[in-house]
């Protein structure tokens, strides 16, 4: 959280997940982010080994 100087602006996530009623929106947006990271190394592992040789 924090507030802008010159217009005493707060950014305040947990604020905006409450405005909507959405109480666990920060936890699940961390939820989806690790599970996109660990469906990309699934699937960069899963990629054929290149030769550059």
């Amino acid at each position: 959280m924090k507030t802008h100087k010159e217009t005493q602006i707060t950014n305040d996530p947990n604020a905006w997940a409450a405005e909507r009623d959405d109480p666990t929106y920060i936890l699940d947006l961390i939820g989806r982010v690790v599970t996109v990271s660990m469906r990309t190394l699934d699937i960069i592992e899963s990629l054929p080994k290149l030769d550059f040789t």
